[in-house]
């Protein structure tokens, strides 16, 4: 189990929710508007980053009247391990900061990037649905977020080397002094050689996984790490340094980690790469996304606490799928955290599962 006692104030349209003796297998179930996914993505905000809606933090607490503004939100869970109490976490904002978001552990203050220290939070949610005609940048974001899970502090190396970048595109403009730059390309070399390798041992133990999946019932998906330009800190700096008339002509450096892209086939019968993942069906690349999500899944599990979120999952499945995604699920180590809108989906884990039915912002155990 990961996480238990989890308490949200003045989140989206919840006032006061609290969940508590959660199970392997977690429901929300309600009708559409009910506040199920608010739940999952409170839950995702328990891990660094923007969480699974990526929102503003100003967009997150509960107004009191439609044209009042908003508040303070908080957000806080129990990290249980092996039946024991190991730690409290917490996210929160403060009424006169409503757009800093601080970060408590055991009492104490710390920084977001701590929380994936703890623990691991993974999620699939519908509008991932088009990750794989999406945008490279989303790719990226999408591989950085899994990255936590076998380094906790690959967010921190991915905000320097954005702030680094930032620094050197504004240095190239005004054409400031070559020490400058040089000493702000080592910082951006030093942390993109790391940001780089972590996506790539990733993206490799992401494929042991993978391989081992069965072809049926869902999709086997073929990853392959595109780096976007060197990645050993020594070849990323002289590279830096090369290109710098290019970059400062085009506003922007056009060779790096931040052009990496994470390239997606689906495999044929024979194993064999075939189409990319773009150009499959609608149902085929959810299959892969949920191949890819169990397979990291395994990797978030392994040595520490992890939660995973699956919102609407289920009602896209068949009922063949359902089951094999169920049982999949069940024999791994993740705790789950599910929405529907019915329980009918749920047939094979009702029994063992913790159910909550999610109405207007408010829970009632089932």
């Amino acid at each position: 189990m990961a996480l238990s006692k989890i308490t949200l104030q003045n989140f989206r349209n919840h006032v006061a929710s609290e969940l508590g003796e959660t199970a392997h297998f977690n429901l929300l179930v309600g009708e559409n508007g009910a506040g199920k996914t608010n739940v999952l993505e409170a839950i995702s905000l328990l891990a660094p980053g923007r969480g699974l809606r990526r929102a503003n933090l100003g967009e997150l607490a509960l107004k009191a009247t439609p044209d009042a503004e908003a508040g303070a939100f908080a957000i806080g869970a129990t990290l249980v391990e092996q039946g024991q109490t190991s730690a409290r976490i917490g996210t929160y904002t403060e009424n006169h900061r409503p757009t800093r978001r601080l970060v408590r552990i055991n009492g104490a203050e710390a920084k977001s990037s701590a929380l994936s220290e703890w623990h691991a939070v993974a999620w699939l949610t519908p509008s991932m649905d088009g990750l794989f005609t999406d945008s490279a940048g989303a790719r990226r974001r999408y591989m950085d977020r899994m990255a936590l899970a076998i380094e906790p502090t690959h967010a921190r190396h991915v905000s320097q080397l954005e702030t680094a970048l930032r620094e050197r595109n504004r240095l190239l403009e005004e054409r400031s002094d070559a020490r400058w730059l040089d000493a702000i390309e080592a910082q951006a070399a030093q942390h993109g050689s790391m940001v780089a390798g972590t996506r790539a041992k990733l993206v490799a133990r992401l494929s042991d996984e993978l391989s081992a999946l069965p072809a049926e019932p869902f999709a086997r998906p073929i990853l392959t790490y595109r780096p976007g330009g060197p990645m050993g800190p020594e070849e990323l700096l002289a590279e830096f340094a090369r290109a710098r008339p290019r970059d400062r002509a085009a506003g922007r450096a056009l060779t790096g980690p931040h052009r990496d892209e994470l390239e997606v086939v689906m495999a044929q019968a024979d194993r064999s790469p075939g189409p990319p993942a773009a150009s499959c069906s609608t149902g085929e690349q959810k299959a892969m996304l949920i191949a890819i999500t169990l397979a990291h899944g395994t990797l978030a599990s392994s040595g520490r606490p992890s939660v995973l979120l699956l919102d609407e999952v289920a009602a896209h499945l068949d009922p063949v799928r359902r089951k094999a995604l169920f049982d999949r699920l069940r024999a791994g180590k993740a705790q789950v955290w599910m929405t529907g809108t019915e329980l009918a989906p749920f047939a094979d884990i009702e029994e063992e599962a913790a159910i909550w039915r999610v109405s207007g912002g408010t829970l009632e155990r089932l």
